[in-house]
C-alpha cells in the first residue's frame, strides 16, 4: 500500500480540497501518514495570496523532498496557477497540479508514477466556466463540515491576486451541495457551514438560485442543526436578504463582513465595492433582524498611502461598528497586483503599530461582546476535551460562535445542550 501525506496552506477551501482530495487517494487505496513521516507521494495544497504565502509554499514542498528524497512532491492549487514556470523549474517538486484539475490528481499523479507524460495539468484559469466537482463524505473535524459551493471571484481588488489564480465565478450545482450536505448529515454531522473564495457571489452563473436559495434548501435537511456563513459582502446584506434569512431557524447569527479599510479614501484605492456607509447599513439591517447577532471583519493595516488620518478613520469606525471580533493584518505585498506598483508603501513599523493598536481594541470589543451573554443560556455544540487548568472540561461554540466550557469528565462531543453563562465558562 502506498503513504500519502498531505499539508494544507491558506484557506477554508483549501482546507476543502484537501479533504476531497485525500478521499479520492483512500479511494484507491493509499495509506494516509503525517507529512513529516516517510511517505511515497506529498500534496502540498498551496497558497498565493501573499509573498509571505508563496515562500511558505515553498518552503513546504522543499520540506517534503527531505524527508524522503525519493519520493513524489505535488505542488497543488493557487501558487501553481500564479507561478507555474518557476515551479516547474524546481528540482525539489516532480508535479504542478492547478485549480479545476484537483479532480484528476489520482491519475495525473498515478501516471507520472508510471513514467507518463502529464500534459495540461495546469489550465489557463481564467477561461474556465465550469465548476470544479469535488466531493467529500466525512472530513477531520467531528462535528462542523465546511461545505465548498462557489469557486473564483470577479471583484479584482487592487490587493489580491486571487482573481488570476482563482478565476472568474463559478457555483456549484444545487443537487450537489445537497447530496453531499445530506451525507454528511447521516453520519452525525450536525453544523455545516457554506464556504467559497467569494461566497456572495454564489448563483449568479446558474439560472434560478442564489445563496439564500440553497440556503434556504439546507435548512430543510434533517439532523443539520447549525447553518453557518463564511466571509460575505457587506453589500448582499440588505433588507429584503434579512427578512428571508431571519426565517431560516438553523442559521447561526454570525457574521464575517470583510471591511478591511473604515476609510473610504482607502477603500476606493484598493478597488472595495462599497463605502464605509454601505457597510453601516448591512450591520444595521442585521442587528434589525438579530439580537446581539456576532459580527466580525477583517481589517488591512498599513495599505499603500494610508495616512495616520486614514488610520484613525478606521479605529474610530472599528469603535463605532463594535464588532465581536476583528481579524488585523499588516498589509503584505503581492507581485502582480495593482497595490504591489503604488507609490507610498508604508513602513513596516508604522504598520506595526497601527496593528497593534487595532488588536488591543479588538480584544475589548470581543470580551465586551462575550460579557452581553453572561446570565443567559446559550445552546452549545459541544466539539472536544480538553484540560484547563488540570481541570478535565469539554469545550464547545454557541451559535454566535463564543467559545463555551463545562466541567464534565464525560465526553458531550458532538451534542447540543442549553448552558448557563457567567465568567467561570466563558472563554476569553
Amino acid at each position: 500500500m502506498k503513504k500519502i501525506a498531505y499539508h494544507t496552506l491558506g484557506c477554508k477551501v483549501n482546507q476543502y480540497e484537501t479533504e476531497a482530495m485525500q478521499q479520492q487517494f483512500e479511494d484507491k487505496g493509499y495509506e494516509t501518514v503525517h507529512f513529516d513521516e516517510i511517505a511515497d507521494v506529498y500534496i502540498i495544497n498551496t497558497c498565493t495570496v501573499t509573498n509571505i504565502a508563496d515562500r511558505k509554499s515553498r518552503q513546504m514542498l522543499h520540506r517534503a523532498k527531505k524527508v524522503n528524497p525519493n519520493s513524489i512532491v505535488v505542488a497543488v492549487g493557487c501558487y501553481v496557477q500564479a507561478a507555474k514556470e518557476a515551479l516547474l523549474e524546481d528540482e525539489y517538486i516532480d508535479l504542478v497540479i492547478g485549480n479545476n484539475k484537483k479532480h484528476e490528481i489520482v491519475n495525473i499523479v498515478e501516471a507520472t508514477v508510471n513514467g507518463q507524460e502529464n500534459i495540461d495539468t495546469v489550465l489557463d484559469i481564467g477561461k474556465e466556466k465550469d465548476y470544479e466537482e469535488l466531493f467529500i463524505n466525512k472530513v477531520t473535524e467531528k462535528t462542523r463540515a465546511y461545505i465548498k459551493i462557489q469557486d473564483g471571484c470577479n471583484q479584482f481588488c487592487s490587493y489580491c491576486i486571487i482573481p488570476y489564480a482563482r478565476g472568474r465565478v463559478r457555483s456549484r450545482n444545487e443537487e450537489s451541495i445537497l447530496v453531499e450536505v445530506e451525507n454528511l448529515s447521516k453520519q452525525g454531522y450536525k453544523e455545516v457551514v457554506l464556504t467559497g473564495i467569494h461566497l456572495a457571489s454564489y448563483g449568479i452563473d446558474l439560472e434560478d438560485n442564489s445563496l439564500l436559495k440553497i440556503m434556504q434548501k439546507i435548512n430543510s435537511i434533517q439532523g443539520i442543526e447549525r447553518i453557518r456563513l463564511g466571509s460575505l459582502e457587506p453589500t448582499i446584506i440588505t433588507e429584503d436578504f434579512i427578512k428571508e434569512i431571519v426565517k431560516l431557524e438553523k442559521l447561526c447569527p454570525h457574521f464575517h463582513l470583510s471591511l478591511q479599510s473604515g476609510s473610504d479614501a482607502t477603500l476606493k484605492r484598493m478597488n472595495r465595492k462599497y463605502s464605509t456607509d454601505d457597510f453601516r447599513k448591512a450591520v444595521a439591517n442585521i442587528r434589525k433582524g438579530y439580537v446581539n447577532p456576532a459580527i466580525t471583519t477583517d481589517i488591512i493595516v498599513g495599505f499603500p498611502q494610508e495616512s495616520e488620518e486614514e488610520f484613525e478613520q478606521t479605529y474610530k469606525f472599528v469603535e463605532e461598528i463594535a464588532f465581536a471580533d476583528v481579524h488585523v493584518f499588516k498589509y503584505s505585498r503581492r507581485n502582480g497586483t495593482v497595490a504591489d506598483k503604488m507609490e507610498g508603501q508604508v513602513a513596516d513599523k508604522i504598520k506595526s503599530s497601527r496593528s497593534e493598536k487595532l488588536i488591543k481594541l479588538g480584544k475589548v470589543m470581543t470580551d465586551n461582546y462575550k460579557n452581553l451573554f453572561i446570565g443567559t443560556t446559550q445552546k452549545v455544540l459541544f466539539e472536544e476535551k480538553i484540560n484547563i487548568n488540570g481541570i478535565e472540561c469539554q469545550v464547545g461554540y454557541t451559535d454566535r460562535y463564543i467559545k463555551i466550557s463545562l466541567i464534565a469528565k464525560e465526553s458531550l462531543e458532538n451534542n447540543v445542550l442549553g448552558v448557563k453563562i457567567d465568567r467561570t465558562n466563558l472563554i476569553y
